[in-house]
């Protein structure tokens, strides 16, 4: 089947696009790109014309860091689920973290995430294994087994990997494989009781705190053992100034090192946690951090610094949030708010152009993970995000496709609205 996409706003850093251009997908890949290709050969053929005159045309975008909690944690989300909210955030692909129960160590648990995702149907699922076996920090998984089985990169996400001679050892085997080893970057006798930010907040609130220092150590030690083993290291949802530092230089020393950062540390600080009266919402690891590491967060995105957005989308029951703020589970959700925030918080306002924030939400990831996506280049897969870039739209999380509503942006309104997900030239499509 055919699909000619005509009359939006083609934006495609790959190709320096950025302009009205039509988009013919063919056979489930990108055939051609122009102004005022003739839709006759396409209608003749029963494929579908679309105007697209308003909107904005991407490359599909990738989210490479969520949790679907599938196997094990269903009840808080579930591949079918999680891929929806996804395609309804205008995601056309996920990289869902190893941290389930039983965690993906192995080919099993992979084969099961990759069988689900492609009974659902919604948008690609990329999982990510994990380092250690069980993310218990002392024996290697079976790395190569669950490359063999689709895995696209390895992390113990949700925890660190403490261990220097194991993070070493993962460094140097995941390059057989040319696959990033993917750090959550805490050090846990640091941040240790910890439940925000260490800092004036923390104290004027009198809750136990978690310094920046507690990633920046990680991060520092991970880019020497990087250096020594030649390995590819990327620093998951980044969010202190001195980390961001650390990798600046160990990209300018020529180093393979890339970094991530979140909607949330972007936009958010940890006066939050006050101002919110202490809401589970806005309680996330990393914590939400200070002004001044969020404004280098923001400078990151701007001299090229960071590689990725990523929401760390991390579903939980509203039961376990609904408990004060020192009890609560760390996490948010994001899979549903990621285009409109950014957008319209970061590109509306000029801090960075729409081009560099695809690079952020397509090109970069599908680069860093190998995957297929993040250009419209002719013969690329046909994988792209449509979104009204003046639709305003207000956070409702009762109207989620996640099963989960724990958002602290609940009532924000912005503008920035995806309208369009389509996977593989197929447009997505929702029971009703």
């Amino acid at each position: 089947m055919s699909l000619l996409i005509k009359g939006g706003r083609l934006v495609d850093p790959t190709q320096e696009l950025d302009g009205e251009l039509d988009l013919l997908i063919e056979e489930g890949v990108v055939a051609r790109i122009g102004p005022d290709l003739e839709p006759g050969e396409v209608e003749a053929t029963g494929g579908e014309v679309r105007d697209a005159t308003g909107l904005v045309v991407t490359p599909g975008w990738i989210d490479m860091h969520i949790h679907l909690r599938e196997p094990g944690e269903e009840y808080k989300e579930t591949v079918a689920t999680g891929t929806a909210a996804a395609a309804a955030g205008g995601f056309t692909a996920v990289a869902c973290m190893a941290n389930t129960v039983p965690v993906n160590d192995n080919r099993s648990v992979t084969e099961h995430i990759l069988g689900e995702a492609e009974r659902a149907g919604y948008a690609r699922v990329h999982p990510i294994g994990a380092v250690s076996k069980g993310q218990q920090g002392e024996e290697l998984a079976e790395i190569a087994e669950m490359v063999s089985a689709g895995v696209v990169a390895v992390s113990d996400d949700g925890l660190p990997v403490a261990n220097s001679a194991l993070m070493r050892r993962a460094l140097e085997y995941a390059q057989h494989f040319d696959i990033p080893v993917i750090q959550h970057a805490q050090d846990l006798e640091l941040s240790a009781g910890g439940v925000m930010h260490e800092g004036e907040w923390s104290t004027r609130l009198g809750l136990p705190g978690w310094p920046g220092a507690a990633e920046d150590i990680v991060v520092a030690r991970d880019v020497l053992l990087t250096e020594d083993s030649g390995g590819r290291y990327h620093v998951a949802h980044l969010s202190t100034a001195r980390a961001l530092d650390l990798v600046r230089q160990a990209k300018a020393r020529g180093l393979r090192v890339t970094c991530e950062v979140t909607p949330h540390h972007l936009l958010l600080t940890d006066r939050l946690v006050a101002d919110s009266g202490f809401s589970p919402d806005v309680k996330m690891n990393p914590p939400l951090r200070s002004e001044d590491d969020r404004e280098a967060l923001i400078a990151g995105l701007i001299d090229g610094t960071v590689d990725a957005i990523a929401s760390d989308h991390a579903p939980h029951h509203r039961d376990e949030k609904d408990v004060e703020f020192s009890l609560a589970p760390f996490g948010i959700i994001g899979l549903e708010t990621n285009l409109a925030l950014c957008y319209d918080r970061l590109v509306r306002p000029g801090l960075i152009t729409l081009s560099r924030l695809v690079e952020l939400f397509s090109t970069g990831p599908a680069r860093l993970l190998g995957v297929p996506g993040g250009s419209l280049a002719p013969g690329s897969v046909a994988d792209v995000t449509l979104f009204d870039p003046e639709a305003k739209i207000t956070v409702a999380a009762e109207s989620f496709r996640s099963k989960s509503r724990n958002t602290p942006f609940e009532g924000w309104t912005l503008r920035g609205q995806p309208v369009g997900t389509i996977v593989g030239g197929r447009p997505v499509e929702f029971p009703s």
